[in-house]
């Protein structure tokens, strides 16, 4: 008996001994699919950290809001500063201590907690074979005779849309409410998220849909088709970011300090294009797919910090409500 009790106990030892930590990351549910850029990530990530990669996806905000300093994250990834200041007042991220200052994204980067991981500008896709005169500007597609549909998304519902919202709002400024009067007469419909829209788009529901500057390289990629293209607008687009931060609470931080020093690791951004279907935030420009070189990009960068995106953020919805409205 005493054999055996001396033989259990030490296979509990051995067993205890050899438990893998978990590192746990909260990320949207796109980034964790299996169509996302999650599992290959979690996979490369746990051949260096000798530790199992938990994903808890689904809306990040709402989750972190409710749950505050209990949250069980170590990492927190898929943010937008769009809504990083309202993130940043739950109190629960500490410093990143990465260094940003060579990141490949086009404007200056000084955020000490919230690191970019990937980005690319808001834009309006369409079928390059079906709209032969895409407008050029903003000016003209809001002003534009022809009969144009585009499908959008809802800004309180949708990270995209609420992108669009502030893009209008940066180029319009006071006259922004105008500018969604009038294209709300172009808009065939309003989805909840991002999906439908595009799925509407690619059924040739709509002549538009919006979306991101970096959309195309999927179809060329994925598909070998070259029918879509962004319309690039001389006004400018707004500059989307996606974020990652690391929890002040975590029960593993050496693994979360591991996680941030991936994320702006080779091995990682190289996953990005064809995983995330986005610009890596820190990856050398030759050694990006050339479907991703060759993309039309804008002149212009439009962009609010996270403090003028709060500050604007209810009123331009509010706008936006009234004119669709009306």
């Amino acid at each position: 008996m005493k054999i055996l009790l001396s033989i259990f106990f030490a296979l509990v030892t051995v067993s205890v001994a050899y438990a893998k930590s978990t590192l746990t990351v909260y990320a949207p549910d796109y980034f964790t699919s299996e169509w996302g850029p999650g599992p290959k990530i979690k996979q490369e990530f746990e051949k260096i950290c000798d530790c199992d990669l938990l994903y808890i996806s689904g809306d990040l905000m709402p989750r972190l809001m409710i749950e505050g300093k209990r949250t069980k994250a170590d990492v927190v990834i898929g943010l937008n500063t769009d809504v990083t200041f309202k993130a940043r007042k739950l109190g629960i991220f500490e410093a990143h201590k990465q260094d940003t200052s060579s990141l490949s994204i086009p404007i200056k980067w000084n955020d000490k907690v919230f690191l970019p991981f990937d980005w690319s500008h808001t834009a309006f896709i369409y079928d390059n074979t079906k709209l032969k005169n895409p407008p050029q500007s903003f000016d003209e597609l809001l002003n534009s005779k022809d009969d144009i549909k585009i499908i959008i998304q809802d800004p309180r519902t949708s990270i995209s849309g609420l992108a669009l919202v502030l893009w209008v709002k940066s180029i319009y400024g006071s006259k922004s409410e105008e500018a969604f009067t009038k294209l709300a007469s172009k808009v065939l419909t309003v989805t909840k998220g991002w999906s439908e829209s595009y799925g509407m788009f690619t059924q040739g529901e709509a002549d538009m849909v919006l979306s991101y500057t970096t959309s195309p390289a999927y179809h060329i990629i994925a598909e070998n088709d070259k029918s879509k293209s962004a319309a690039i607008f001389s006004e400018g687009h707004y500059f989307f970011t996606e974020l990652a931060a690391m929890t002040n609470s975590s029960k593993e931080p050496e693994l979360a300090k591991e996680f941030m020093n991936f994320i702006l690791s080779e091995t990682f951004q190289r996953m990005i294009p064809t995983g995330n279907w986005s610009f890596p935030s820190k990856l050398d420009r030759n050694k990006l797919p050339d479907e991703f070189v060759n993309l039309p990009m804008p002149k212009k960068v439009l962009f609010y910090t996270e403090e003028e995106a709060q500050k604007y953020r209810d009123i331009v919805i509010q706008e936006w409500l009234t004119a669709f409205q009306k």
